[in-house]
């Protein structure tokens, strides 16, 4: 096999492994769209975003904050918080690249590095071509923009009750997130409670505090809380 046709082989094999990755996310991002649109975003507005940032929670929060006009410090502090894990994946990842990863192909494969496409690719046996990578990101960003797309522009479109239901979709994306770890570990699952209610509290006792920072100190009280009532032993790390 010359070298072309084992470029185009590994780029075709990620570009395979993509597409039940890419199904799952037309659901998700379509959910995405509609709240996007409904927050005052405009249809090309909300397909730059996932296009630019393939992150569901961070664009999530995000669109609420821009629709709360928060500031940017809140945005960079939010988005700081919710895709730090994302550094985490890239540095695992790290060890798995081929030798023909130059610092260019790094940058651009780190583009998308999600959560999905991290799982699969830290499961796939040997080294990671970057023809292979960049298979696999081209059709989970298709499939992200695309349901975007179709969302956002659906929500222009729909009636208001229609929309309201679809976009309950992203917020079940992320019931989906937490709820089995949450059933294996009683650690995940006091820190989802402990947020909870805090953001609960928060709501009611400070009402002018905007939400980004809300969920911030949520967060980092709740986290740090278990971390020292359910602290980690040594052979589980």
């Amino acid at each position: 096999m010359d070298k072309n046709t084992k470029i185009k082989s590994d780029f075709l094999q990620g570009a395979a492994d993509g597409i039940p990755i890419a199904l799952g996310y037309l659901s998700v991002s379509f959910g995405f769209g509609i709240v996007a649109v409904s927050s005052g975003l405009s249809v090309m507005e909300a397909f730059l975003i996932s296009l630019t940032n393939l992150t569901s929670a961070g664009q999530a929060q995000g669109v609420n904050i821009i629709a709360a006009q928060g500031t940017l410090l809140e945005m960079a502090l939010v988005q700081f918080i919710i895709n730090i894990r994302y550094a985490l994946m890239a540095l695992s990842l790290s060890q798995k690249l081929d030798k023909s990863f130059t610092l260019p192909r790094r940058l651009l494969a780190a583009y998308g590095i999600t959560d999905e496409i991290f799982a699969v690719c830290s499961t796939k046996q040997g080294l990671l071509k970057p023809q292979y990578m960049y298979g696999i990101i081209a059709v989970s960003t298709l499939g992200w923009t695309a349901g975007t797309f179709a969302g956002a522009a659906a929500g222009e479109i729909l009636p208001s009750q229609i929309t309201a239901a679809l976009g309950i979709v992203l917020y079940g994306m992320f019931l989906a997130i937490i709820i089995p770890p949450a059933k294996k570990e009683k650690g995940i699952l006091a820190v989802i409670l402990i947020a909870a209610a805090l953001s609960f509290i928060a709501k009611y006792l400070l009402p002018d505090m905007p939400g980004g920072f809300v969920m911030i100190i949520c967060a980092l009280i709740a986290a740090v809380t278990c971390a020292l009532i359910f602290p980690k032993e040594d052979d589980e790390q």
